[in-house]
């Protein structure tokens, strides 16, 4: 048909082009080509929707005419869509819009909370940890020297005592954090999550020569691959080190940082204190009378706080608790502009239709039928925008994870099941909410004043 033709001209094929390009750039892994690839696929999205309006608004009139099939208002509402696609793909566009950022939130939320969590278990999962003033922040703590270390080994109860060791320097003038690590110690109280290499193997090749573990933020910045060579600043000039594993800790997964062994970092940059301790004790251990000990050792380094280890886990989970509850506040703002588009269509659609709704009362359709045309329009309307938002927010949510891992940090992505479901609800109910204001006045229209109307 010619209509069809109009709407498959050039803005649709070139949104086709576009959402190709979109589709493209996530096989290339690159963070350039990910972010122009998002662009792409929301304008793309925006240009095929008018075509795409009339073969949804008839799936989705199809459904509704199950629930009304007494009264043929479904097949109305689905017509007076159909006959203005341009007009109804552009109100669909703002619920597309703000659902599409609360999936793509909820998406890389999800990845973000599940892959630190993990990180978490891993790097933080010992009885005790010994924290300094600045965690993460190496350069500004204070450490003790290895005689703490001893005495606390010493403790009755306590199996294995891990210390962290730090250092800064710079590759390529990046700079960086060099943490010294006791590999057989290390692994008992924690360990790196690796993206990269075979931890057994990379944490004796550490011990054996000068070997580094490199995170991801250090390998994507500088350049470094697995198996490759690292030049490390230290006070006697560059010293280089072969990349025997790329991985990294919870603590460290916003710096790049460079893993060494402590025979090492003493020797290359003459580091011998310790800013970080982890602490197991032995299986049936009494823990009270090992705290009361700790603390009795700990009276001469104030600067250390003695901290049970899952209860600092529990301290950095309840911050991603929170960070799921400004997704959901987020979704209220977003759902007010929708919403206001959503009453405007419709209300500029009630005084188009003057005459047509004159008609319909003139021909026996009772109030209750005209209102009924008008909530299952923006009950469709909103149904086309929670389909390209879904789509889009799913899109947008894996390039950002995608991305996020060619930065350097390294994440699976989490289906956002749960946030799919409150968008789904969510764009329905507002379809309601914005059909009221314009139910009400196209069902009060008198017939003779709608029939005259010009």
């Amino acid at each position: 048909p010619a209509s069809l033709r109009k709407l498959t001209g050039v803005g649709f094929w070139s949104g086709v082009i576009m959402l190709a390009l979109a589709a493209a750039a996530l096989l290339t892994r690159s963070a350039a080509w990910l972010s122009l690839g998002s662009l792409l696929f929301v304008l793309g999205l925006l240009l095929v929707s008018p075509t795409l309006v009339t073969p949804i608004a008839a799936l989705f009139g199809r459904l509704a005419a199950l629930l009304f099939a007494r009264d043929g208002t479904a097949q109305l509402a689905e017509g007076n869509l159909e006959r203005q696609p341009s007009r109804a793909a552009l109100t669909a566009s703002t619920t597309m819009i703000g659902l599409a950022i609360l999936v793509m939130s909820a998406g890389m939320i999800s990845s973000v909370a599940i892959t630190f969590q993990r990180m978490l278990r891993t790097s933080l999962g010992s009885d005790y940890l010994l924290v300094p003033p600045a965690v993460a922040t190496w350069g500004l703590s204070v450490g003790a020297n290895p005689a703490l270390a001893e005495e606390l080994r010493a403790v009755d109860g306590v199996q294995v005592v891990s210390t962290l060791r730090f250092a800064g320097s710079q590759v390529d003038d990046l700079p960086i954090s060099v943490l010294g690590i006791d590999p057989p110690a290390y692994e008992q109280t924690s360990g790196l999550t690796f993206d990269q290499g075979d931890p057994a193997a990379a944490y004796a090749q550490i011990n054996a020569g000068r070997s580094v573990i490199v995170n991801g933020l250090l390998a994507s910045g500088a350049g470094v691959k697995l198996g490759g060579t690292v030049n490390l600043l230290t006070a006697t000039g560059e010293t280089p080190y072969t990349v025997v594993g790329i991985g990294g800790d919870y603590l460290n997964a916003k710096l790049p940082t460079a893993y060494i062994s402590q025979a090492n970092i003493a020797a290359d940059f003459g580091r011998r204190e310790d800013v970080f301790y982890q602490i197991n004790l032995k299986q049936g251990a009494d823990p009270a009378a090992a705290e009361a000990a700790f603390k009795r050792l700990l009276q001469p380094y104030p600067q250390f706080k003695l901290v049970a280890g899952q209860a600092y886990i529990d301290q950095n989970l309840a911050l991603f608790d929170a960070m799921f509850a400004g997704l959901y506040a987020m979704l209220i703002f977003l759902a007010i502009p929708s919403l206001i588009a959503m009453v405007n269509t419709l209300a500029i659609g009630v005084i188009e239709r003057r005459r047509e709704i004159g008609m319909l009362r003139a021909v026996g359709a009772t109030r209750r039928q005209v209102r009924r045309v008008i909530v299952v329009e923006a009950l469709i309307l909103a149904a086309i925008g929670v389909a390209f938002g879904l789509l889009a927010g799913l899109y947008l949510g894996y390039m950002a994870v995608v991305a996020l891992s060619a930065y350097g940090f390294s994440m699976d992505y989490a289906f956002p099941g749960s946030a799919i479901v409150v968008a789904i609800a969510a764009g329905l109910l507002f379809g309601v909410i914005a059909a009221l204001i314009p139910a009400r006045q196209a069902a009060g229209l008198p017939i003779v004043s709608a029939l005259r109307y010009e």
